[in-house]
């Protein structure tokens, strides 16, 4: 898709089964996130959210670009506090609503991805790259550091990759960006849906119960002092331990046969 009307949904949907791929559609501004658009994504991610049967999201963009941040031709018409504190503030609730959807979220990067785009790149759970894909956190060309990009980013890449990012707003190719942990997978153009499909078939193959689970695990200790962390994860796999789903797992693999996964 290379071009939006004025009719078209901010952010398209697709649903085949368990699986939702929702693309932002703002091809021409390069799917560059304004009020709106921020919005169109957080209303799509809560409906995701409260889907039983949802397994997995693929998040991408129309057009030549994955996401080039924030709609910076819209800030600069509301040169006010209060807009920007919401603007950046509605921002974080939709990486936020990423970080707490009880499923796996991949996102597919093609084209540029820089700023907020780069921030949305390291939400994800995951993201597999077109090996012409291109990374930048490059507020700071423009007098502006990108700092709730950094909290993501810095999350993602080590300390002082992700503050030279930060400082230089230079671009990382894609091997680069798959080398420092921004990403998971580079392939090339071509293979990238294909790259994409197979993460989501390995996914959707597993226990939902067991990824709800840990997923939610995941992001919780990770800020955690070590015996915090351990704590809570004692928790959650005894918890996980009696699921339906847990009990099939043991038994199919003492069995020697696939599980049956409830849900599924």
């Amino acid at each position: 898709m290379t071009s939006a009307s004025h009719d078209e949904p901010l952010v398209l949907v697709h649903r085949d089964r368990g699986r939702f791929d929702l693309v932002l559609n703002r091809p021409a501004q390069f799917n560059a996130l304004s009020e709106e658009m921020l919005a169109a994504l957080k209303a799509e991610l809560a409906v995701v959210a409260a889907d039983p049967a949802a397994r997995c999201v693929v998040l991408s963009g129309a057009g030549r670009a994955f996401c080039a941040g924030h709609d910076l031709r819209q800030m600069r018409a509301t040169p006010d506090i209060a807009y920007y504190r919401d603007l950046f503030g509605a921002c974080t609730e939709v990486m936020q609503a990423i970080a707490a959807l009880p499923l796996p979220v991949i996102a597919r990067v093609h084209g540029i991805a820089t700023a907020a785009g780069c921030q949305l790149v390291a939400s994800c759970d995951l993201a597999v790259a077109s090996s012409e894909a291109r990374f930048a956190v490059s507020g700071i060309n423009v007098g502006l550091f990108c700092s709730t990009p950094a909290v993501a980013l810095s999350r993602n890449v080590p300390a002082k990759r992700a503050f030279e990012m930060l400082v230089t707003g230079q671009f990382i190719d894609a091997a680069t960006a798959e080398s420092w942990g921004l990403t998971n997978r580079t392939v090339a153009p071509g293979d990238l849906d294909a790259a994409v499909d197979d993460f989501v078939r390995t996914i959707m193959a597993k226990s939902p119960a067991a990824i709800r689970h840990g997923k939610a695990l995941f992001h919780a200790q990770r800020e955690r002092p070590s015996a915090d962390a351990y704590a809570l994860a004692t928790e959650v796999m005894a918890r996980n331990m009696m699921e339906e789903d847990a009990g099939e797992g043991i038994d199919a693999f003492l069995q020697k046969r696939a599980p049956v996964w409830a849900g599924a």
